[in-house]
């Protein structure tokens, strides 16, 4: 089986970029193609056109004091220019107040006792209970918990 043969983008940009400048010419050429018909019905007037162009220099084929025509001027397009977007917003993360107690573990870190922070001395004395009477390690680790706070509503 053959494959497929990749897309060169860069080849392809350069030939659609060549096509928009030739076809931007070609639209350009055509306009002066037109404004040359122009010229050329302003240099033969008639009798019945050359007391009409005082008026025509009111309208839209007005004349600079030079006698040569103003070329119309294209309309530009206006791009809307988007507003830059407004960056979402994020919630804060709510604080939590925290607490540190010291907890009593075994080898499998699970948890056996816990005791507040001011009460080290009997999470290693306990420790140091559990190592003697059971013959296994024990160990005292600080740990962080929330604080739940009490909301009592006052009626």
């Amino acid at each position: 089986m053959g494959r497929k043969r990749t897309m060169n983008y860069r080849e392809l940009r350069a030939d659609a970029e060549e096509e928009e400048t030739r076809t931007g010419d070609e639209e350009e050429d055509e306009d002066d193609d037109d404004d040359d018909d122009d010229d050329e019905e302003e240099e033969t007037p008639e009798a019945g056109e050359a007391e009409a162009e005082p008026e025509a220099e009111d309208g839209e084929d007005a004349e600079d004091e030079d006698g040569v025509p103003k070329k119309k001027k294209k309309k530009k397009v206006k791009v809307k220019e988007k507003a830059p977007a407004k960056p979402k917003r994020t919630r804060t993360a709510k604080v939590i107040r925290m607490r540190v107690i010291w907890g009593v573990f075994n080898n499998s870190h699970q948890m056996i006792a816990s005791y507040d922070y001011p009460k080290k001395d009997e999470a290693e004395a306990h420790a140091a209970r559990l190592v003697a009477d059971k013959k296994t390690t024990h160990f005292v680790q600080p740990i962080k918990e929330p604080i739940e706070e009490k909301k009592e509503k006052e009626k």
